[in-house]
């Protein structure tokens, strides 16, 4: 007969140890994993029975444009993350400063930059020229801006700027999160401001930060594609200049569809394993999550 965990607790273990455990039946999971992998099956069918040519989408996946175009993509979301990461700390700490100035400037920056669109960014920068035909000390050292502003800097200032205004507010988020005491404590030991900076508050809020700064890490791989607005040869540009000649458009959208889902997912994987290792000592450990014999699940005699 059914045995309800409130009767079970008033069991001796002798009469514990004659009970069979019987799982739960979840039917509306199995029903649910069916209808997702019938749409699933749609899917895939309607793409493998259309007008596709996969035979040529499989010779262009290790074509030297593409790989070309896929390593840029790769360089630049590093070089934008690094640059965000670096103006979103500095801005971080400014914002958190008792200098109501450099308060300000980062408040400034942080709403300016998150109210402009990145593709307007990246046409502003990369048109820099129009407002300042050139750059530098005027009568001393000058250069043109044209040479200076081509579009991988422009896409580098573009997208890590913008960046930075966003992993600002993270970084700030994370060191808030980090309990006052523990700073009160430190400074009442004589640690200064930076010291507890870093041996106090980064090691904690880092648990924080990691998971939403590893999300704008793994967008910034697929936002590399608005620099294709301003001609920078990242892996969609390398694509398009493929199927404007050879017409396979289609063809040529999947390679870099693929390309783009292989590089998110290493990057996933890489942000598990960082979180990981960032949030040991916090959550339940593997013991805790072990279920006892008798849970909250029908059992019978």
């Amino acid at each position: 007969m059914p045995v309800s965990t409130t009767d079970s607790a008033s069991m001796t273990p002798e009469e514990l140890a004659k009970l069979t455990r019987v799982p739960r039946r979840h039917t509306g999971r199995w029903i649910a994993a069916a209808i997702l992998v019938l749409l699933v099956g749609f899917i895939v069918s309607a793409f493998a029975r259309g007008e596709i040519n996969w035979s040529t989408v499989g010779s262009y996946l290790t074509d030297r444009t593409i790989l070309d175009g896929l390593i840029n993509t790769v360089a630049m979301t590093f070089l934008a993350m690094f640059v965000g990461i670096t103006i979103g700390a500095i801005s971080a700490i400014m914002r958190l400063s008792p200098n109501p100035v450099l308060r300000t400037v980062s408040l400034a920056y942080v709403w300016l930059f998150r109210g402009i669109p990145q593709l307007l960014q990246l046409y502003i920068w990369y048109n820099l020229a129009l407002v300042f035909p050139t750059l530098g000390i005027p009568g001393i050292a000058e250069t043109q801006t044209v040479d200076v502003m081509s579009p991988l800097v422009a896409t580098v200032l573009g997208l890590g700027l913008c960046q930075g205004a966003y992993t600002s507010e993270v970084i700030r988020a994370g060191i808030l999160s980090v309990d006052q005491g523990q700073i009160e404590a430190a400074q009442g030991i004589g640690m200064t401001r930076l010291l507890i900076m870093r041996r106090i508050t980064m090691p904690q809020a880092m648990r924080v930060i990691i998971p939403p700064v590893g999300n704008e890490f793994i967008s910034m791989v697929k936002l590399t594609s608005l620099a294709s607005a301003i001609q920078y040869t990242e892996m969609l540009h390398s694509a398009q200049n493929i199927y404007f000649v050879s017409g396979e458009v289609m063809e040529l959208l999947f390679v870099a569809t693929f390309w783009y889902v292989v590089v998110v997912s290493l990057l996933s994987i890489a942000q598990h394993f960082i979180e990981k290792r960032f949030s040991r000592g916090y959550g339940p450990t593997r013991s805790s999550r072990r279920r006892p014999s008798i849970q909250s699940g029908e059992a019978t005699a």
